[in-house]
């Protein structure tokens, strides 16, 4: 049903889950206890990051909303004992945000698209039992275009009811149809651009070298300064800072990660650069062998691994093996950083493979996460039997 969707990552580079209620099936079709020990899972390939949801209401009706007793008895079973809040669906993320703080830490911002008045009213009645900090991170957005402040747009995967609707609200609230979003035509990108552009480009612009300098520059200083830092990978930055520096390497002018102040922001960039690859680093052509690593035993898992691999592009495959040195090196210091291969894998996991069409549904998170974790835990063996220039 695509109830649930990781469309890929906010302005500020934080994972973004979907939830559209015009999916959920009817009542008597769905499982609600399941349905909430799923969202649970979901939720904690994220929660130990940064990260953002995205609500769309529209859909909700009498025929697939969860009963308020159900409502009233997951309260108890996570032994909470706040009162039904607004929407019944809404409600089945506050109750797990509010069961656990690991889910309400590194929540951001839940966005609740096409409000209807009844909830706003209801909101407002039920405040006090929300803490001020958590009540800052909801955010109301009437209309659809509103989302473009905050999310990439292009990416997230709206259904199509929940797009007719916003037109509807545009045509009674303003006699007209909404704006439509003139993207304008791509410029050639500068001899020096790193962000946006094929590893090939890179290369073809830097004589030949195989890793891309920003790249090089954001490892290098990890390396030497970050690699017991507690939560790694982990934290967003400023959307500012990052685009500033993002435009700086673009102009082929120098960064200095020092006059930042802040780890993380080199962090951020690395995540970036990967996550804006015209082409994922692990190609469009793995993405469906690797959803497989999840049939086969575990005790062939590696060797799969590597096979996979062999069909990479050099190119490819020399930015992977450098990369995933490094995030093998950061796992080995997880007793100061607490960034295991597992950590590791759910941060860059999404950012190395995505498929060709659509967006990456939430059944591939573990084969996904699970073969990056794979990459990092077992780098020697699973890189060293091929070898890439310059080594």
């Amino acid at each position: 049903h695509w109830l649930f969707c990781s469309p890929g990552d906010d302005n500020s580079g934080r994972k973004v889950i979907t939830f559209s209620c015009c999916r959920m099936p009817p009542s008597h079709q769905l499982n609600h206890t399941r349905l909430l020990e799923y969202l649970k899972y979901t939720l904690d390939q994220y929660v130990e990051n940064d990260y953002t949801v995205v609500y769309f209401h529209y859909g909700l009706k009498s025929v697939n909303k969860p009963s308020l007793k159900w409502l009233q008895t997951a309260y108890k079973e996570f032994d909470r004992n706040y009162s039904v809040l607004p929407s019944p669906a809404i409600n089945i993320f506050l109750t797990i945000l509010f069961s656990s703080p690991r889910y309400k830490k590194n929540l951001k911002a839940l966005y609740v698209v096409h409000p209807t008045n009844f909830i706003k009213i209801l909101w407002n009645l039920f405040k006090p039992l929300i803490s001020h900090k958590f009540g800052k991170k909801i955010i109301y957005l009437n209309y659809l275009g509103d989302l473009g402040q905050h999310l990439k747009y292009d990416q997230l995967n709206i259904p199509q009811e929940v797009i007719r609707h916003d037109e509807n609200l545009w045509r009674k609230q303003k006699g007209k149809l909404p704006p439509v979003v003139k993207v304008p035509p791509p410029r050639p990108p500068l001899p020096t651009q790193q962000f946006g552009v094929s590893l090939q480009y890179i290369k073809d612009k830097n004589k030949g070298e195989l890793i891309p300098p920003v790249m090089k520059e954001t490892v290098s200083y990890l390396k030497s300064k970050g690699l017991q830092v507690e939560g790694l990978f982990r934290r967003s930055a400023s959307i500012q800072t990052i685009k500033a520096v993002q435009k700086l390497y673009n102009q082929g002018k120098s960064v200095n990660f020092d006059d930042y102040q802040d780890i993380h922001i080199p962090a951020v960039i690395l995540k970036t650069f990967l996550r804006e690859l015209p082409q994922p680093l692990l190609t469009f052509d793995c993405y469906d062998p690797i959803l497989e690593i999840t049939s086969v035993e575990s005790c062939l898992r590696v060797t799969r691994c590597k096979q996979i691999l062999q069909g990479l592009p050099e190119h490819n495959y020399a930015v992977l093996k450098y990369l995933m040195c490094f995030l093998h090196m950061v796992s080995q210091e997880s007793i100061y950083n607490r960034m295991t291969a597992s950590s590791l894998a759910c941060v860059f996991g999404l950012n190395l493979i995505w498929p060709l069409k659509g967006s990456t549904s939430l059944s591939a998170l573990v084969p996904v996460n699970l073969f990056t974790e794979l990459l990092i835990d077992f780098y020697t063996n699973i890189f060293n039997s091929r070898t890439v220039p310059g080594e």
